[in-house]
């Protein structure tokens, strides 16, 4: 029953009413006040509890709105916080993924700071963001991340295998912290005194220091040579051997696989030898070569090692 239907009843019973007490007043006229007073009375109780029961209908009409459009609202904000999440995860990929070709490039420190904040600005005015011109924005920043991380990623596959070319190059000095106590090529014997033919470079060294390699390889050689003492020798492939001599003691064997920087063996002066030092050669397609030319060389991801003198 809506409230135009209940203030209708109420106007025919009222009518009744009155015609009701107009004849009995006729005979009794106090009981056709006493009708008449408490008729008026039910009437606004009526009316007041009719009012009552509309605006109670429209107050749970209005809060079911309200509660309808905070949902809404919610769902907005969850499914715009699911894309933030996304945003984040893939800004932290590039971040980590740049700080690594940071390392492999072998950039200056500071030179790109990934946890700096990039500077911005303007004069404006602001004015309020609407939805669809935000989603707009999201999409275009997730497409511009998805271009940068392929392209980075392009990146850091080029500079790996160029680590990869380089690591199977002499590009390191076969001791750290060393320095050349005799070149490569003619010098005066240090036994006979006569002219010689230096086939390598000599470094000087300790007993028992660390023999690196110069780079990835094989080990081609592991045992005694006439005049070099106890020996090491790796193939990189692509032509390039390398030796390793006068050492104390040797370390691996035929075979084994050897990575750039790893150590062979100890160093010594087995051999015909004066003192401890480690002699090192390099060979070229079965040519050996002046092994200073390759110790200049950088590798994309560990430095060369320093070389005093």
């Amino acid at each position: 029953m809506t409230y135009q239907s209940i203030v209708d009843n109420t106007r025919a019973r009222l009518g009744d009413w009155f015609q009701h007490a107009g004849r009995l007043g006729a005979r009794r006229p106090a009981l056709a006040m006493a009708l008449l007073l408490g008729t008026g009375l039910s009437i606004g109780a009526g009316a007041g509890i009719a009012d009552n029961r509309m605006l109670r209908a429209q107050l749970s009409q209005q809060q079911a709105q309200i509660a309808a459009t905070r949902r809404d609202a919610q769902r907005e904000i969850n499914a715009l916080a699911a894309r933030m999440g996304e945003l984040q995860a893939e800004a932290n990929r590039l971040n980590a993924l740049g700080e690594r070709l940071t390392r492999i490039g072998q950039l200056q420190d500071g030179e790109f700071d990934f946890e700096k904040p990039v500077g911005v600005g303007g004069a404006g005015p602001v004015r309020d963001m609407a939805k669809p011109e935000l989603d707009a924005g999201m999409d275009l920043l997730q497409q511009q991340f998805k271009a940068s991380g392929e392209q980075l990623s392009v990146l850091e596959s080029l500079l790996f295998n160029r680590q990869l070319d380089m690591n199977a190059v002499p590009s390191r000095a076969p001791i750290a912290n060393s320095y050349i106590t005799s070149g490569f090529g003619g010098r005066a014997d240090p036994f006979n005194g006569g002219a010689a033919f230096h086939k390598g470079i000599d470094f000087e060294a300790d007993v028992g220091d660390p023999v690196l390699a110069v780079a990835d390889g094989v080990i081609s050689y592991s045992g005694v040579r006439s005049g070099y003492g106890n020996v090491v020798e790796i193939d990189h492939g692509n032509g390039y051997t390398t030796r390793y001599a006068h050492n104390s003691r040797l370390l691996l064997k035929v075979g084994e696989l050897v990575r750039a920087g790893q150590e062979v063996a100890k160093a010594g002066s087995s051999g015909r030898s004066t003192g401890a030092h480690v002699h090192f050669e390099v060979w070229e397609n079965g040519r050996v070569v002046n092994p200073k030319q390759f110790l200049s060389q950088q590798s994309p991801l560990q430095a060369t090692l320093k070389i005093k003198g």
